[in-house]
């Protein structure tokens, strides 16, 4: 259609809905990034947990599996709950939560005061991300929707660079409250933002019973959260001890700790900015597939990392597929059932959350009777399971979409 036959209103109109959008999506992206830093702050800070408050790397792991616990639970179950509540007072209000909650755990006196607040702190990340993706579909075209779910998923990728290094480095200089502090200060300014940004209104329609037994009931819906799951749970497995393994193993200092999480994230940046220019056209069934492979081989690589520089080098395909694997499964199943998305991000949510949980669990039992140097097999063991269960979901797509 030309100009001379759009009238001009409509294209003033179309004009403004794709720069708003546009602005919505920074937004999103700029929160995800600041609930992935928080949520990722633990991992980064450790050490320093550990001797600071004198519990246990595995004691102080529990942070991460309690934390993992109820995003797991409450992902579901909180988009059942909001699911009437206008949108942009809902992620507002959910960023507020998570700076006080860290403000909270950054005042914590000791150990049984911080995994409670841990606890209650991680109850945005399970409304945020998978409310945000959910709610795209109302505010770009069914055409565009894989790239804007996977844009907006950069900013967990951003965290890994920026602030899971940041975490690191800030805990490592000045205490692990430090840290936690910035976190609080940082979801503030995300929730000004998401509050200026967002438009009134934004109410996707909300899931019956029916729509939830018809996603629990979907075998490709299901294999795919089973998918999500197998391969959070063989991440975290190592990954929630990076810090002490490479303190063990290599005598890393804060400052080389700092910098290998960032060259790990700068990866996994590349990894999903890649991802959201290709998605579209390679399919989201082989891009997913693709990402826990690359995965996988880092894995298997593992014990190659004799020195942080090989470290950093057998890294690099884990960090590539890391996060781009997640915009890639969140793509997949609104893909697969555009009018159950709502239900089957959260549940995807929580199953991320859950093999999080999982896997910092299953890796704190192996440290406690000496078997750091296992956990890349047993986490390699799970990324292979997770191909699988792709693989099953793809058949079941096909022989019987959602």
């Amino acid at each position: 259609m030309t100009d001379e036959t759009c009238p001009a209103g409509a294209a003033d109109h179309s004009s403004s809905s794709a720069a708003g959008a546009k602005h919505v999506l920074w937004a999103m992206l700029a929160g995800n990034f600041v609930i992935g830093t928080g949520v990722m702050v633990v991992p980064g800070t450790l050490n320093e947990i550990s001797s600071s408050l004198a519990v246990s790397v595995a004691t102080a792991a529990q942070l991460i599996s309690a934390g993992a616990l109820l995003m797991c639970f409450g992902a579901p179950s909180f988009a059942a709950l909001v699911a009437g509540w206008d949108r942009r007072r809902l992620l507002t209000l959910s960023m507020v939560w998570y700076a006080l909650a860290h403000f909270a755990c950054a005042l914590a006196p000791d150990f049984a005061w911080l995994l409670p607040l841990r606890v209650l702190a991680l109850v945005p990340p399970a409304i945020f991300t998978p409310q945000a993706a959910s709610c795209l579909g109302l505010l770009v075209p069914p055409e565009q929707r894989g790239r804007a779910i996977t844009f907006i998923f950069l900013g967990w990728s951003l965290a890994s660079v920026l602030g899971m290094p940041m975490s690191a480095l800030v805990g490592g200089w000045f205490g692990w409250r430090s840290a936690f502090a910035i976190v609080g200060v940082l979801s503030l300014a995300s929730a000004a933002w998401v509050w200026r940004a967002m438009p009134d209104g934004v109410k996707p329609p909300p899931l019956s019973l029916a729509a939830w037994k018809q996603t629990f009931r979907s075998p490709a819906l299901m294999a795919c959260v089973a998918v999500t799951a197998l391969y959070a749970a063989g991440q975290f497995v190592q990954f929630s001890y990076f810090a002490p393994y490479f303190k063990q193993k290599l005598d890393t200092t804060p400052t080389q700790l700092g910098m290998y999480f960032m060259w790990f994230g700068a990866f996994g940046l590349l990894g999903n900015l890649v991802m959201s220019r290709t998605i579209d056209r390679v399919g989201v069934e082989r891009s997913v597939m693709i990402c826990i492979g690359l995965m996988a081989t880092s894995l298997l690589l593992f014990p190659l990392g004799t020195t942080l520089a090989l470290a950093a080098l057998v890294s690099v395909p884990w960090a590539l597929g890391c996060f781009s694997s997640n915009s890639a499964q969140q793509a997949r199943l609104v893909a697969l059932a555009p009018s159950l998305a709502a239900a089957s991000v959260a549940l995807n949510s929580s199953a991320m959350y859950a093999g999080q949980g999982l896997g910092a669990a299953a890796g704190g039992w192996m440290i406690l009777r000496g078997g750091m140097d296992s956990l890349h097999w047993v986490a390699f063991a799970g990324l292979l399971a997770a191909m699988a269960a792709s693989a099953l979901a793809t058949h079941y797509a096909r022989r019987r979409p959602a």
